[in-house]
């Protein structure tokens, strides 16, 4: 659960940093988007890598459930919070099942790009095909798709950056306590240090959260358009 955890916690800040390239611009980020595209090889074997760590991570969960079950097969009278568990940790399953919905939207959405799921109503820019010249002092020169058209018109959908922003939010609330557990899993979590790196985990969690929802804010804001 740790090693799983801990990967696809890289992944999430490699993904948020690629993605605020759109702040810089649209050559910056379509130059950027080339670059993954100009590497399917590479791009597929990430992705396929991220499919094994997140059934792993889901197969952990539901064996770790399943041990926690059978150590205490019934529970306190009552049923009360666990007065040392935090609100994220105990609705960790919760927000979990609610973010693999997300991500099969989410690439239903910006990489199959399937037009029922976008909500874009213009029809020029319903099905994220629109092509522009790379400029060649980012990348190759080339001609491939305008991946910052795609995302403005993505997130300018209320509906969609709603969705967005609160699978982000579960997102943050699933990491806040699952950085931190990471620690202890592994050993180096003890009362000495386990409030400064709870601290740590949650200061994190807020940063990714604000760092990914700044781009639909900032589109529905007209900053970005």
């Amino acid at each position: 659960m740790a090693a799983t955890g801990f990967a696809l916690c890289l992944f999430v800040i490699g993904h948020l940093l690629g993605n605020l390239q759109i702040f810089l611009g649209r050559e910056a980020l379509n130059a950027y988007g080339h670059f993954l595209q100009s590497k399917p090889g590479w791009v597929w074997t990430v992705r396929i890598g991220l499919l094994v760590l997140v059934m792993l991570h889901i197969w952990s969960a539901v064996k770790l459930s399943a041990e926690n079950k059978a150590a205490r097969p019934m529970g306190y009278a009552g049923n009360p919070a666990p007065p040392a568990a935090s609100y994220a940790s105990r609705t960790m399953p919760m927000s979990g099942l609610i973010i693999a919905a997300f991500i099969i939207y989410h690439l239903l959405h910006f990489t199959v790009k399937v037009p029922a799921v976008n909500l874009v109503k213009d029809p020029e820019l319903r099905d994220f095909k629109t092509l522009v010249d790379y400029p060649s002092g980012f990348a190759p020169a080339a001609r491939g798709q305008d991946i910052f058209r795609m995302m403005v018109a993505g997130f300018r959908v209320p509906l969609v950056s709603g969705f967005y922003i609160l699978a982000m939010a579960l997102l943050c609330l699933h990491l806040s306590h699952g950085v931190s557990a990471m620690f202890q899993s592994v050993g180096l979590k003890n009362k000495s240090c386990g409030p400064l790196l709870d601290s740590i985990a949650r200061a994190a969690a807020l940063t990714i959260f604000l760092g990914y929802i700044s781009i639909p804010v900032a589109v529905l804001a007209g900053i970005v358009k």
